[in-house]
């Protein structure tokens, strides 16, 4: 589980095994509670707080090119790049 990025108590990542079937996505990790989130920021499946789940959708307003650039390179197997923390 590749991890790409962390901010405030968040921690973001991509898992290599999901590249190839299903929507381009990430994951975040708050307190012991996670989500998915499509690179649009858009809630998939699971729940954070509502203050990490907003920041965590600012970063990835600011991140598509990079959110974008990982995935594909989690689809061929590639490492990924690590994505800057929101300030």
């Amino acid at each position: 589980m590749p991890r790409i990025s962390a901010f405030h108590g968040i921690v973001i990542w991509m898992y290599y095994e999901e590249g190839a079937h299903s929507l381009p996505h990430f994951h975040a990790r708050y307190a012991g509670r996670t989500a998915s989130f499509a690179l649009d920021g858009e809630v998939l499946a699971g729940e954070l707080p509502a203050r990490p789940t907003r920041l965590t959708r600012e970063w990835a307003a600011l991140h598509q090119e990079e959110l974008l650039a990982n995935w594909n390179k989690v689809r061929c197997g590639e490492s990924v790049v690590p994505v800057p923390p929101l300030a």
